[in-house]
């Protein structure tokens, strides 16, 4: 076995790791990959009654409060100005839609609010190559 190739491989894969972490634009689309997901899995598990996972609901609901916090934590409104008020108040809005359907019981306003977020998710990959000239 080649020891010199594994460990090219693996500092290789390392160094990638590195780069995509320090590209804020690749982060911010990590991020709202994961929201999306945590958000559909609490929309598809809220209703307890009809075959709802209540563990799934509360764990995915929570993930995306907090995915929701990141966001709206990360904008820069001296840079960003309206553009930035305007994400925070879309993020904004997909959290008030998941507090609501977490009262009601039912996933009204969150399957509104992940349109709305996909597609801002895919506006920013799309500019991603862009934004990386």
């Amino acid at each position: 076995m080649n020891y010199n190739h594994i460990t090219q491989a693996y500092q290789n894969a390392e160094r990638q790791a590195l780069e995509e972490m320090n590209d804020p634009h690749l982060i911010v689309l990590t991020m709202f990959d994961a929201l999306l997901k945590s958000m559909q899995i609490f929309e598809t598990n809220i209703d307890i009654k009809n075959g709802g996972d209540a563990e799934l609901k509360s764990k995915h609901f929570a993930r995306a409060l907090t995915i929701i916090y990141a966001l709206q934590s990360s904008l820069d409104f001296e840079k960003g100005e309206s553009i930035a008020t305007n994400l925070f108040q879309l993020y904004e809005f997909a959290r008030q839609q998941l507090i609501a359907d977490l009262t009601k019981g039912q996933a009204d306003g969150t399957a509104t609010a992940i349109q709305a977020l996909q597609e801002i998710r895919d506006a920013w990959e799309t500019i991603g190559p862009q934004v990386k000239k």
